[in-house]
């Protein structure tokens, strides 16, 4: 058996220990979604490679505005993140990427490494909501007020939406 065997015998165990919705797309190739509280569902990718254990876990759409600010946050946050940073993919889309090699893939440090991703990505998601769709919100928040609609999903931004926007 190859490092790369049992690497990827080890997330399997560590998916089904941990009853997380997953599905092996390859051999190696895991798609799994880790359930959030602020981001209800992040998706993320496992690959037991020859060499090394990628991940890859989708956080945000290319953010519309405020880009500098964006970034700038995602830099900073990165210093203090174990096992995964902020990364950005060809159209501007925000992940979360890590690669590790095999001898580390452990049960102990998938789930670590799961947790990581799980508690960044939610952690993260409204900040980065608030930095880079600031304008969409605001004009959603508005709508919504003005047509009696549900604010239930905007809550988490209340306290800067019923401020006067910025000129």
């Amino acid at each position: 058996m190859t490092s790369q065997d049992e690497a990827a015998g080890v997330i399997r165990e560590v998916l089904e220990a941990g009853e997380l919705e997953w599905s092996e797309s390859a051999e190696g190739v895991f798609d799994v979604v880790l359930p959030g509280e602020r981001k209800l569902k992040t998706p993320v990718r496992l690959e037991a490679g020859p060499h090394a254990l990628s991940v890859h876990a989708f956080v945000c759409r290319r953010p519309d505005e405020n880009h500098e600010g964006v970034y700038r946050w995602m830099l900073e946050r990165n210093m203090r993140m174990y096992g995964v940073a902020f990364a950005l993919d060809a159209v501007g889309d925000i992940f979360l990427d890590a690669r590790l090699p095999l001898s580390v893939v452990t049960a102990d440090e998938v789930d670590r490494l799961l947790g990581s991703v799980l508690s960044y990505a939610d952690e993260s998601f409204n900040v980065l909501l608030e930095l880079g769709f600031a304008t969409s919100i605001r004009k959603e928040w508005e709508w919504r007020l003005a047509n009696g609609e549900s604010t239930a999903n905007l809550e988490a931004f209340r306290g800067w939406l019923e401020q006067p926007a910025p000129e």
